[in-house]
Order: structure tokens, then sequence, then C-alpha cells
């Protein structure tokens, strides 16, 4: 899948999972599956709904997703 033209394709999943690793995982030492995915799972709630952004107006991705305020 690797072709010209292809190193933006995947830009904002890279800074997605960047994020995830920087902000969740190497501050928490989850020793087991079942944590990792309780922890991993609490923070995709808060980077979705209380998170903002400044590539999105100081928004969350809810507010831009569903067009109105989620959380206040």
């Amino acid at each position: 899948m690797d072709g010209r033209g292809r190193a933006l394709d995947n830009i904002f999943v890279e800074r997605l999972w960047r994020s995830v690793k920087y902000e969740k995982v190497y501050l928490n030492d989850f020793q087991a599956v079942n944590e990792a995915y309780l922890g991993l799972k609490d923070y995709f709630e808060f980077y979705n709904h209380r998170r903002i952004h400044q590539s999105l107006d100081y928004r969350t991705p809810a507010e831009v997703y569903y067009k109105k305020t989620v959380y206040t």
C-alpha cells in the first residue's frame, strides 16, 4: 500500500497513536491486558469528548463530528 503520494494518508492516525503512547501508555505500568483495555478506553473517552484540539478550533472531535457540544 505504500507508493507515491501515500506519505500523508496515515498522518492523522500516526499522530493519534503518538498521543496515545505519550499521554497514556508510557505513563502507566499496565500489568494485565484488561487493565490496559480499561485505561485506553478511558483515554479515548477523554480524547474524543473532553480534550480540545488546536487544529479543530479548540473544540473536541465529538463536537466537530456531531456539530454540537457533547460535554460542557
